[in-house]
């Protein structure tokens, strides 16, 4: 059953109905705390443009459309007041309690990555402190102050309040320093290339356990091969083989909400930067989809 949407791959029309919806994806178009280059406030529309080829085939590796199990409904874009910044993480924070108090799950497209703060306080409220899988370059845990508005600071802000559990947390993608883990597990980039992704699906697995677990993926965890269009890029990242692969790895997990951040349509080539943030969306929809009981039926050596 699949409500429609903006979205591409919804393939139906748009609606903010969100009756007997299993996932509700919406857009937070917010980016005035970048630290770099901006542009990612036009990513949701980005993501939802460069997802029009998924509907043509079934899933791969699946095999099964999951919009004939799950209902999505598309919520729209947040409308975000960039004239009363301080506004902001309240109004994020209100809109997902919102689609929450449904029953839905959330699939978000920032954004810069600050938007992932008041989304992860929304699930907390519902959850408890949640498990953190963090796909990124960088570990988003610097110097924080109370007032900030800074996509770089707001998981020890995260980590100090409560909400995310950084026992069970994990960091995916790392190649930037910082004095201090925090608490979390980082999986680096280099440790990944060096290990391979099935042992890095191991050890993320064994981190997050049971916990319900949130998802914050910023596509800067790509190589600048792979995602040119965003903000803060950093060689030695991740190959979009590698990215989906671990999102695949995460079958079976507690996974409660989803964010896919920092995608900047101005910096981008031939839109392969929104394209594979459309397909990390996707592959969390099909997990999803596993989930409420959806049959794979792979085809060929996998």
């Amino acid at each position: 059953m699949t409500y429609g949407g903006a979205l591409s791959f919804l393939r139906r029309r748009y609606t903010r109905d969100l009756t007997g919806a299993d996932v509700a994806v919406s857009g937070v178009p917010f980016d005035s705390s970048v630290t770099n280059r901006p542009g990612c406030r036009f990513g949701p529309r980005a993501i939802r443009e460069a997802s029009t080829q998924l509907a043509e085939l079934k899933s791969f590796p699946y095999g099964f459309d999951p919009f004939e199990t799950l209902a999505v409904a598309d919520w729209g874009d947040h409308f975000v007041d960039p004239h009363h910044p301080t506004e902001v993480p309240a109004r994020i924070e209100a809109h997902a309690a919102e689609i929450l108090a449904s029953g839905a799950k959330m699939l978000t497209f920032g954004g810069d990555h600050f938007v992932a703060y008041p989304l992860i306080k929304a699930h907390a409220e519902k959850y408890g402190p949640v498990a953190l899988i963090q796909f990124d370059a960088h570990c988003d845990t610097w110097a924080d102050d109370p007032g900030r508005l800074d996509h770089g600071t707001m998981f020890l802000r995260a980590v100090r309040e409560g909400i995310v559990d950084a026992a069970h947390s994990v960091q995916v993608g790392l190649r930037t320093y910082n004095e201090s883990d925090f608490g979390f597990e980082i999986l680096s980039s280099p440790w990944i290339h060096r290990e391979g992704v099935a042992k890095t699906i191991e050890a993320v697995r064994a981190r997050v356990g049971e916990k319900p677990v949130y998802v914050s993926f910023d596509i800067d965890v790509l190589d600048p091969a792979f995602a040119p269009g965003t903000g803060t890029p950093v060689p030695g990242g991740l190959a979009s083989w590698q990215a989906l692969e671990l999102m695949r790895g995460l079958r079976g997990l507690n996974l409660i909400g989803m964010d896919l951040v920092e995608v900047s349509p101005p910096y981008d080539h031939a839109e392969i930067t929104a394209l594979a943030g459309a397909h990390m969306a996707y592959e969390w929809l099909c997990l999803q989809a596993l989930a409420k009981g959806a049959k794979p039926r792979p085809v060929g050596r996998l």
